[in-house]
């Protein structure tokens, strides 16, 4: 499995963004998408995650009520939906692939990886 992170850019607080996360090779029904992201000088952090079968979802308390997973299986795309961006935000953001348990935040637990997308938000 390849994945292709896209959509990242530049915005001002309050803003919204949607980055797209396009998977290709098979993805089985037990496979996990994530969302991680990366400031610079800090560790990876998980951000959201999905499972391509249900779509059942978790989120980071931080971005809680703010950010949106979803996926669209006939694209084979996941995407983040991203509202009411804090500076905070700003992170280098990265889609991940595994499978087992989708309440896992470790990022050595995916097997696949995107490159990043620069996400920078403007205070």
């Amino acid at each position: 499995v390849q994945l292709q992170a896209s959509g990242g850019g530049l915005v001002q607080a309050g803003d919204s963004l949607r980055l797209s996360c396009a998977a290709s090779g098979r993805m089985f029904t037990s496979s996990i998408l994530r969302w991680f992201r990366q400031a610079p000088g800090k560790e990876r952090e998980f951000v959201a995650a999905i499972r391509w079968s249900g779509g059942y979802t978790y989120y980071a308390d931080s971005v809680r009520g703010r950010f949106t997973i979803s996926r669209d299986n006939a694209k084979d795309t996941v995407y983040l939906q991203m509202n009411s961006l804090k500076p905070e935000d700003t992170a280098v953001y990265y889609c991940a692939g595994s499978y087992g348990n989708i309440r896992s935040v470790r990022a050595d637990d995916n097997t696949y990886w995107g490159q990043g997308t620069q996400v920078t938000v403007s205070s």
